[in-house]
């Protein structure tokens, strides 16, 4: 009976030890990954398309997250292209109606949009004025209702490829441009939210075709990459501006290789610049991910990195970035048709997790995704196949963002609790660190003297620990203003000093 007994509690015992061994790594991998199900988006017999990677289609500020596409639903048998978008305030749980944005005979396509706040901007291909031609509009309540279409540009070589983005109330576009008699590229910028804009300014002048710019910013330092093709092949070039965007530096050829390096996404977080492209070194039938980042804002930057290895096309890809923690999302043919795919880094790039396949269309294809960060969650929109025709899509990862998380992260902790920024008095970026012991829905606002809200830095759902956020002052005039954190019924408020 003693042995019966010795031998039962030995595979109980071993029995909970594999039990344990499961669970930890169920754990280990979802802590990696949580992606939801996907939600199609759009719903009609014509084409919705998203654009190439160096124009996001997808933007968030808190709980709400902005989507735009192109859409041929109004004139199918013309294809008449016009831009479409639609909003989700809960975090992306449901959405909204689809919203007709534009309204003409002619092409409207290749959107891009940013948002600050309350307001959200957007940009687009247009071929109303008889050839491609940048347009802006924009939405001063979140995405409720959009005042009228602004023509940006005037070439009559044409115009294309717009790419946007904003901090605070500046907001800055490049795109390429034929007016030199070949693709140059073009920025401008507005500085009053978007009412008025700058005139055209030349970034490039080379004998080859430069264009599919994209652009980063944070505060004033201004980061552009772009295809370019001076060297006889295609290489990815970069510039930065310091003063954001009134002068500029000199190019800098980042690629030296003989092969085409295409479709740069670029991202910023601090001084740390995050770069990637498709490159087809390895094989001209073998487009592969590549990396690279500066951690001096764009000064010096570090090696090429291979992100991917895979027997077939690794390409379009793009980057989101939130402190330490960088997302990539990529088209990819090794399952023999085009699926996206995933993977990020939680070390400012040193090291990168496994390659996550996110969608399994049925040799369908899936295609031009985009992604953002809102928080703790990674938002991500594609075009797909699967339904006959072009459908707009869309997938979470409601824990994907470890944001900020300092490295005792894991090492929980015991109280709720709002630090004082750093550095103060500050100008113009602070960071500002909060600790939450228990998951829950976290608000952190920002309000001037006077106790206006002046910025929402944090509305949404936080697993328990140590976060960091940086605030951008760079459009706000010296002063004192306060920041009050809310959490779970803990409520603290602190006064920072920015001094210009």
């Amino acid at each position: 009976m003693h042995i019966i007994l010795s031998n039962f509690k030995e595979k109980t015992i071993k029995m909970k030890t594999v039990l344990i061994i499961l669970l930890i790594l169920i754990l280990t991998n979802s802590s990696y990954t949580q992606w939801l199900p996907e939600a199609r988006l759009t719903n009609d017999p014509a084409a919705s398309n998203t654009s190439f990677n160096n124009s996001w289609c997808v933007a968030s500020t808190g709980s709400v997250i902005h989507v735009v596409w192109y859409d041929t639903r109004d004139l199918l048998m013309n294809s008449n292209n016009e831009i479409y978008y639609k909003r989700s305030t809960d975090g992306g749980l449901s959405w909204g109606a689809d919203i007709r944005l534009t309204n003409n005979t002619s092409q409207s396509h290749s959107p891009s949009i940013a948002v600050s706040g309350s307001t959200v901007h957007l940009v687009w291909n247009d071929t109303r004025d008889g050839d491609d031609e940048i347009y802006y509009k924009r939405s001063t309540d979140e995405g409720t209702s959009w005042g009228a279409d602004t023509r940006m540009t005037n070439s009559p070589g044409g115009s294309y490829s717009p790419s946007l983005t904003v901090s605070g109330t500046t907001v800055h576009l490049v795109w390429d441009d034929s007016r030199n008699g070949n693709q140059e590229i073009y920025y401008k910028r507005s500085t009053d939210g978007g009412i008025s804009w700058g005139a055209d300014t030349r970034m490039t002048n080379s004998a080859g075709l430069s264009k599919y710019a994209s652009i980063t910013v944070l505060g004033t330092v201004v980061h552009v990459a772009w295809d370019d093709q001076r060297d006889g092949n295609s290489e990815i070039y970069h510039k930065r501006s310091t003063d954001g965007g009134v002068s500029w530096g000199t190019d800098t050829r980042l690629t030296n290789n003989a092969s085409a390096s295409r479709y740069a996404s670029v991202a910023a977080s601090g001084s740390d610049i995050h770069l990637v492209w498709h490159d087809n070194r390895n094989g001209i039938l073998n487009d592969e991910i590549y990396y690279k980042r500066s951690t001096d804002e764009g000064v010096s930057w570090g090696i090429d990195t291979r992100l991917t290895n895979s027997s077939s096309h690794s390409w379009y890809p793009s980057i989101a970035v939130s402190g330490q923690a960088a997302h990539l999302v990529w088209q990819d043919m090794r399952d023999a048709d085009d699926e996206i795919y995933y993977k990020r880094t939680t070390d400012g790039g040193i090291s990168w997790g496994a390659d996550i396949r996110l969608t399994n269309s049925a040799a369908a294809f899936s295609g031009f995704p985009s992604v953002t960060i809102s928080g703790p969650t990674v938002h991500l929109v594609w075009y797909d196949y699967r339904d006959g025709n072009y459908e707009i899509y869309y997938k979470r990862d409601p824990t994907g963002n470890p944001v900020g998380i300092e490295p005792n992260g894991n090492n929980l902790p015991d109280n709720f609790s709002l630090g004082q920024n750093y550095p103060n008095p500050f100008n113009p970026v602070t960071n500002i660190n909060f600790s939450i012991p228990r998951s829950g829905i976290v608000k952190l606002v920002v309000y001037d003297a006077l106790g206006k809200q002046a910025a929402e830095l944090v509305d949404g759902e936080y697993n328990a620990g140590s976060y960091k956020v940086d605030f951008d002052a760079t459009e706000f005039s010296s002063g004192i203003y306060f920041y009050r954190i809310e959490a779970d019924g803990f409520t603290e408020i602190k006064k920072m000093v920015l001094v210009k």
